[in-house]
Parts: C-alpha cells; structure tokens; sequence
C-alpha cells in the first residue's frame, strides 16, 4: 500500500517497530533506538521495540503503548498532510487523533481488528476498567478520523455503530499477492515428511489462542483412527501456542502432523504450491464470523488452493458461493475428517476448486485494484492528489 502511495507520486514515512519474525529492510545500526533508511522509495523509521508472539499481555501493552508515544511525537514533529493509523492494538490511533486535534492534519484510521469487542469475546480482557478504557479509545479514534478503513463487512459495521453519521467508511480487505504467489518462476517443494500421494492440507500464520489450532490436533486424532496416514497436516508459522500444540502431537504420535518454523516468503510459496489445500482455521469466537480479514486466506486463493474454512462468516459464504473449497462447521472433528477424505478421493474436483479460488483471488481480491482503492481513499481525505490522479 506504502508503495502504491509513492508511486502516485506521494512522499510516504513508514514507522513501524521490530517483530522477531520479519524485517524492515533496514539493516543499519540503531542510534538512539531508530533507525531510518529508504525502501523501495519509502522512507522507513524503525524504533527499536522489540515485539514477539510469544510475548505476554502485560509485555505487549507495555510495547504498545511505548510506540504509541513515541509515534506520537513523530507524528506532532514531522512535516504531513496526512497520518494514516492502522490496528491493532487500539493505541496505534492515538499519534492519528493527537495530530488531528493538534496539528489540525487529516487522519486515516484503518481497523483490522474490532477492539475490544475481539479481546473481549475471547475472553483475553475481562478487566471492566481495561475494557470501558478501550472502548472510550475506540469511540475517540472513530470520532477523530476524517476517514475509516475496514477490512471486513463486521468490521465496517462495527465502525459505522460507533462513528460520526456520514463519515466515509470504507471496506479494503487484505488482498492477493499475485505477482510472488502465482509466480511460474518458484517450484513447488514438500517439506520432509509428506509423500508426493499424500493429501498435503497447509495452515500457515500465528499459532496463538485466536488461531485455535487445537481443532487441527482433534481432527488428526481422527484421521489417525481411521487410518488415513495419506493426509498430512503441515503448520507453517510460529505462536505462543505452538510449543504446546507441538507436544500434544508428540504425546499423541500424530505422526500425520507436521509443525514448521516461520520461512520466507518465496519458501513459503513452494510449500503452497505443493500443497493440495489452505486451512482457515479460528477459534470459535462469534465475532471472528464477520470481523476478521485473514491473509492466509487471501495467500491460499492467490496460489490457487481450495480453502477448508472451519468457522461460519463472510469467508465460508464466499467460498460456498465461489464453491472453491469447503466450509465445515466448528468443532467438529467429524466433519473436518470427511471434509478432507473427500478431498483425498477428488483430486480433479480439487484442482478445479483452486482455479475458482485464483479466479476469485483475480477478479475480487487483487491487491493491485485494492491498492488503487487504498490510495484514492486517502488521496480524496487529505484533498491532495498524486501525479497519476484521474
């Protein structure tokens, strides 16, 4: 989206902290806890606050709220005709409103997350003061922005119950990725483990409480009782959970489920274009139904893998819909066996699944069209508009 910006023509800073599982770009030394470098024509200011998965509640608030002030203060300091704020958490609006209110620039806030509503129906808050602050934070960060970006149809409607009447709320979800993920230059490779006739079903992303992967464990129990030692289920990714999900499948001898550690991206395109089918897995948390905007879902449909979704919501309705994959009801380990013992015994039914899937990824979810949609939003916000404007 950063570079779609620059490319209309527009000078973007990007500020963002430092996550164990990725990188900036920037491999410069530190000075003063941040660095700053160009990237693909961005300007790039790294602060040097460390964030993990792994991370407890307590250590992320605490990082959450040390960027949110010193954000802060390069958002009051720095020369802008826009800030655009993206969550979660929650605090990331704060350098938006304080610049809006104080320096009177125009502010963009993308919602990713609904705070607190997800916290919340998860069960992760339950601190009545914590929440009533979060929801007095969100009601000040709708009521601030000039503009608002969903990443879902729950998510839209959540902002629009809580913001200005009339305020322009727009809905851009994560997209496809169809330059690398459809790349005919990267060949598909199996990790060790999975025969070249096994039914290979890939989950890829965090494994943390929300992911609720234990409904993978459940139905490689089953799959192991039946006998179906031809499908393999391959997690790719890391999370405070994974540790635990791990043991599990060892106490169990759950020989048909593989745990990987977090790759490249392009490695992680071979294990995807290997793969037979994408798991879209969530706990079982009403609020996901609507309200969340995966990007393993949109990395499966740019591949061009059928998608096994385990959870009702907007995503199981495009899929049944798009009939490019299968979606099964929550915790049911039953039905989530059958669903991929059928897919084992269809393999042309399968392959002409995942051709809807990038049919859908091109014609819907292209994140070329929805960076256009991105850039003409906060273009139209701040009343300034890039060389390529019209």
């Amino acid at each position: 989206m950063a570079r779609a910006l620059v490319d209309a023509g527009h000078e973007v800073l990007l500020v963002c902290g430092t996550y164990h599982g990725g990188g900036s770009g920037l491999v410069g030394p530190f000075e003063h806890g941040r660095r700053l470098g160009r990237v693909d024509g961005i300007n790039v200011l790294e602060l040097e606050l460390s964030y993990s998965n792994y991370d407890g509640f307590l250590r992320r608030s605490w990082t959450f709220l040390k960027f949110a002030v010193r954000s802060t203060a390069i958002a009051l300091r720095e020369p802008c005709d826009l800030i655009f704020a993206t969550s979660t958490p929650l605090t990331a609006a704060l350098p938006g409103i304080l610049a809006r209110w104080l320096r009177g620039r125009r502010f963009v806030f993308e919602v990713r997350d609904l705070w607190p509503e997800l916290p919340k129906a998860m069960g992760v808050i339950t601190n009545p003061i914590v929440l009533w602050l979060m929801s007095a934070l969100e009601w000040l960060s709708y009521r601030s922005a000039h503009a608002c970006i969903g990443l879902s149809p729950g998510i839209v409607d959540g902002i629009k119950r809580r913001s200005w009447e009339g305020q322009p709320v727009a809905m851009i979800p994560n997209g496809c990725d169809l330059d690398l993920f459809s790349s005919g230059e990267i060949e598909p490779r199996r990790p060790d483990g999975v025969r070249e006739t096994d039914l290979m079903a890939v989950f890829t992303g965090a494994h943390g409480i929300a992911n609720g992967l234990n409904a993978v464990i459940k139905v490689a129990e089953e799959l192991k009782r039946r006998g179906r030692d031809d499908i393999k289920l391959v997690l790719i990714g890391d999370g405070r959970l994974k540790p635990e999900l791990r043991r599990e499948a060892e106490t169990k001898a759950l020989t048909n489920c593989l745990f990987l550690d977090p790759v490249p991206k392009k490695q992680l395109v071979q294990y995807l274009k290997a793969a037979d089918i994408g798991l879209m897995i969530l706990a079982n948390v009403p609020a996901f139904y609507y309200g969340t905007s995966p990007n393993k879902f949109f990395d499966y449909l740019a591949v061009g893998l059928p998608v096994l979704n385990n959870y009702p919501g907007w995503l199981a309705e495009l899929i049944s819909q798009a009939d490019c994959g299968y979606a099964i009801h929550p915790d049911d380990p039953t039905e989530f066996a059958d669903a991929l013992v059928n897919a084992a015994g269809s393999k042309e039914r399968l392959t002409a699944m995942g051709a809807r899937a990038q049919a859908l990824g091109r014609t819907v979810f292209d994140r070329k069209r929805l960076a256009d949609d991105f850039v003409n939003c906060l273009e139209s916000t701040s009343g300034r508009l890039g060389r390529n404007a019209g």
